[in-house]
C-alpha cells in the first residue's frame, strides 16, 4: 500500500515543480515561496481547528492533530530549518536554470539518502541498488555535458552549486522524516501542519530581513495562478509521502528513489511547455536516470 501512496506523492511533486517554474519565470523568488507556503498553511489549518473542536470526528477520519510538548515542537522545527534552506536554494536555482537541468540534478537525492540510511539506519544496499545509484550519478555527468551546450558550466555556475546543496539538504530532510514518523511516531498530519507553520515563520523572517537589504532582488513581484497551486500540490504530495513513510515496512532509500522518478513528468512535460533547448539530447541521460531508479525498485 505504501508504494502506491508514494507514487501518488510523486505525481503531485512533479506537478508542483512545473508550477514552480511557471511562477518563478521573471518573478521574485522569496515572495513566491512565502506566499505558496502561507497558502499551504491556510489549506491545512482546518485540520488543527477541527482537531480542537471535534477531536472524535478527526480521530475517526485519521486526521487528528494532537497537542505537542515544547520538545516535540523543537524536533519538528529542525526539519523546517533544513527544508526552508533547501527550498530557498532550489527556488533560486529553478529560476535561473532550465528545469530539464534542475530536475535531473535533484534526482541525485537518493544517492545521498542511501549513504545516510547506510550510516544512520543500517540499511544495506544490494548490488543492484549500487548499480542503480552509479547509473544515476553517471547520468548526471551526461546532463552536465548537455548543460554546457546551453551556456551552463557546472563547475562555475553558482546556481548549479545551489541546486546540489538543496538536493543534499533535501536528502537530510528525508532521513529526518523517517526519524519523525517511525522513531518519534508522530502522525503524518501533525508533522505536515507544524512543519509548514514553522517554514512560513522562517521564510517570513528571511523575507522581512532581505527586503530592507541592498542585495534584495529588484525583480518585480507578479501574481500568477500557479503560485497557490505550488502550495496545494506540495501539501498533498507531502501528505501522501508521510502516510507512506508511516508504514514500518517502508524503506527511506526506496521512497526517495520513487519520489525522484517525477523527473519523467517534469522533463517531458516541462521541456515541452517551457520550450527548452536540447530536449532530444537529454533523452539518453533521462533514460539513464529512469533505469537507475528502476534498478533500485527492482532490487527491493
Amino acid at each position: 500500500m505504501w508504494i502506491y501512496l508514494a507514487l501518488i506523492a510523486t505525481v503531485l511533486l512533479g506537478l508542483s515543480n512545473l508550477c514552480k517554474k511557471h511562477s518563478l519565470d521573471n518573478n521574485t523568488v522569496l515572495p513566491v515561496l512565502w506566499i505558496a507556503m502561507a497558502l499551504s498553511l491556510t489549506f491545512l489549518s482546518p485540520l488543527l481547528i477541527l482537531s480542537s473542536s471535534h477531536p472524535e470526528m478527526m480521530k475517526n477520519a485519521e486526521l487528528y492533530v494532537p497537542s505537542l510538548a515544547l520538545k516535540d515542537h523543537l524536533i519538528i522545527f529542525v526539519k523546517s530549518v533544513i527544508m526552508s534552506t533547501s527550498w530557498v536554494m532550489a527556488f533560486y536555482a529553478i529560476k535561473h536554470l532550465p528545469i530539464t537541468i534542475v530536475t535531473p540534478i535533484r534526482m541525485t537525492s537518493p544517492f545521498f539518502t542511501l549513504l545516510g540510511a547506510l550510516v544512520l539506519y543500517h540499511e544495506r544496499p544490494t548490488p543492484l541498488q549500487w548499480l542503480g545509484f552509479t547509473l544515476i550519478i553517471f547520468s548526471m555527468y551526461l546532463y552536465s555535458r548537455v548543460g554546457k551546450k546551453e551556456g551552463l558550466d557546472f563547475k562555475r555556475n553558482k546556481w548549479i552549486y545551489a541546486i546540489f546543496a538543496a538536493t543534499f539538504l533535501s536528502a537530510c530532510s528525508g532521513l529526518y522524516d523517517k526519524f519523525l514518523l517511525q522513531n518519534c511516531q508522530y502522525n503524518s498530519q501533525t508533522v505536515l501542519i507544524w512543519f509548514t507553520a514553522y517554514v512560513v515563520l522562517i521564510l517570513g523572517i528571511v523575507l522581512a530581513v532581505t527586503y530592507f537589504s541592498s542585495r534584495f532582488e529588484k525583480t518585480k513581484f507578479t501574481w500568477r495562478w500557479s503560485i497557490p497551486l505550488i502550495g496545494i500540490f506540495i501539501v498533498l504530495s507531502d501528505f501522501f509521502y508521510y502516510r507512506a513513510l508511516q508504514d514500518k515496512e517502508a524503506l527511506i532509500t526506496l521512497l526517495s528513489a520513487i519520489m525522484r522518478s517525477q523527473v519523467v513528468i517534469v522533463v517531458v512535460v516541462g521541456g515541452w511547455i517551457f520550450k527548452e533547448k536540447n530536449k532530444r539530447k537529454k533523452i539518453i541521460p533521462l533514460i539513464g536516470v529512469v533505469c537507475g531508479v528502476a534498478l533500485i525498485l527492482y532490487s527491493v
